[in-house]
């Protein structure tokens, strides 16, 4: 019977341990409790983005055999991007969806995906995510540089000017007071789109549109729709000037602690979370624009996008000025042939 009993009992132990991938030792016993990672998000949980990362957790729990688990933390909840950035490169917090411009700060190369025009599609976009032997090396700088370990790249939607009027071209723009993200390239790409860049913070939109401070913005039609900018700017039109990608990010630290085989079972997951926020994204763009059309919002779609991209033109080109730049800049051309529309 002694014998029995300790055979049952080995046997518990190794389906306990070996849950927890090969590398896991007795001594660990991490599998009795989840490590809960947290997840830094900065919209609501009505987001693609955020349903995504939940679907992260419950299968990250699944393939670790019970080890590990994500939590997301949605509405700013855990700070700002930038305050986000930092506890995710010293560890405190393991996760966070991020937007292109705040990767620049580790990355300045990152200014390749955030520059107009840039994309002529959704599956060129895509493409260039998933291809490592173009952007493995850009990933791996900011682990270099910050300790962050760039886990995907995603699609954000594409962004476009609305307002109170319609611009269906450059002479419509003309003398427009648009909000920018506050970046330098943001505010110059405006400018040689004609209209008067005001960089402001995204929740300070509305009220200034309502009085006049400003004329319109540009953002995808999630924002459009989510901010109620449709109420004060009833026009969306589709310059489609920019695609820039959002990311998923890790703490390169906290990767590297995992035992090996959960830490391969994690980022097995990423191509399965990718295309859940990128399908979920293409999903909640169609949404936005119907709630946006029933309540009056007028989508111009007669927009002479080549005058556009001609004039914005001078700052891709200054812009891309180095060979990481170039090389990136070559593989995304390759990928718009390919993927035209």
């Amino acid at each position: 019977m002694k014998v029995r009993n300790a055979i049952l009992a080995s046997g518990i132990a190794l389906a306990m341990f070996g849950t927890c991938g090969s590398l896991a030792s007795a001594a660990e016993a991490k599998c009795k409790r989840p490590t809960e990672f947290k997840l830094a998000f900065n919209q609501t949980e009505a987001h693609p983005q955020y349903k995504a990362g939940v679907e992260f957790g419950k299968r990250l729990l699944e393939v670790t055999g019970g080890c590990y688990s994500i939590k997301v933390y949605p509405n700013e909840t855990l700070g700002t991007q930038t305050a986000v950035i930092n506890n995710v490169s010293d560890g405190s917090v393991a996760l966070a969806w991020i937007g292109g411009p705040p990767l620049e700060a580790m990355n300045p190369d990152a200014i390749v995906f955030n520059l107009p025009y840039m994309f002529a599609s959704y599956d060129a976009q895509a493409a260039i995510f998933a291809d490592e032997s173009v952007v493995g090396e850009y990933k791996n700088a900011t682990v270099a540089s910050k300790r962050v370990k760039v886990l995907a790249g995603v699609f954000a939607g594409i962004r476009n000017v609305y307002g109170k009027k319609a611009v269906r071209n450059i002479a419509d723009l003309k003398g427009q007071k648009i909000r920018v993200q506050q970046s330098d390239s943001q505010v110059k790409m405006i400018q040689l789109m004609g209209a008067v860049a005001t960089p402001m913070g995204q929740g300070d939109v509305y009220s200034a549109m309502q009085t006049g401070t400003l004329d319109g913005a540009e953002n995808n039609e999630t924002v459009y729709d989510a901010l109620k900018h449709d109420e004060v700017g009833k026009f969306y039109s589709y310059t489609k000037h920019l695609m820039i990608p959002d990311y998923l990010i890790m703490s390169a630290d906290v990767l590297e602690k995992m035992p090996e085989a959960d830490r391969k079972a994690l980022l097995d997951l990423v191509p399965e979370v990718t295309k859940i926020a990128n399908e979920g994204f293409k999903a909640f763009v169609e949404d936005s624009i119907a709630k946006a059309k029933a309540k009056g919002a007028t989508f111009v779609t007669d927009v002479d996008v080549a005058a556009f991209r001609n004039a914005v033109a001078p700052l891709v080109k200054e812009s891309i000025n180095n060979p990481v730049r170039q090389k990136l800049y070559d593989a995304i051309q390759a990928a718009n042939a390919k993927y035209p529309n």
